[in-house]
């Protein structure tokens, strides 16, 4: 375990960190002031700064205790995450990688939720009409790792010794 939380899952907690922290250096919070959107791909990928007290794609987002009540949620996944993976639940490697990325995306996400009242949200993807809600790389870790777990449920269990490590 420890080495996929130092390989993968405290680099990705770091990373979402520090670009939150510039985010929240480089805008003003909503109703402070405006800084337009900073664009990265013109017409498609921009930097923005968004507050999500909710959860994925700004539902229940400004309801009232729903930080609180996703942070919660947040707390109770880690402690089954851990404890399922100190059962041998990630019997792969593609298992345990979607593990260690979740613990960074739940982490980086729980530690916002913490700090600032809110998860920082800040890549924003759009064409034309169709915007994509803001999202951050907790977030995306989150994504990665629901995608390999669904992929590690057609997996057969590996037959090395390590698969605890």
């Amino acid at each position: 375990m420890s080495r996929y939380l130092l390989t993968l899952t405290l680099p990705l907690y770091l990373l979402d960190q520090v670009t939150k922290w510039l985010v929240l250096a480089n805008f003003p919070a909503p109703g402070e002031g405006f800084r337009p959107p900073i664009a990265i791909i013109p017409d498609f990928f921009n930097i923005v700064r968004v507050h999500n007290t909710g959860m994925a794609f700004g539902r229940f987002n400004n309801v009232e205790y729903s930080n609180v009540i996703f942070g919660i949620i947040a707390a109770v996944a880690l402690v089954v995450i851990v404890v399922l993976w100190r059962k041998g639940a990630f019997f792969s490697k593609t298992s345990r990688i979607a593990a260690a990325l979740l613990i960074a995306g739940i982490l980086g996400n729980v530690t916002d939720r913490i700090l600032h009242g809110y998860v920082v949200d800040f890549l924003d993807f759009y064409r034309g009409d169709y915007h994509f809600p803001s999202f951050n790389v907790a977030d995306s870790c989150i994504t990665v790792a629901a995608a390999l777990l669904f992929i590690s449920a057609f997996q057969k269990p590996e037959e090395d010794k390590s698969a605890g490590a």
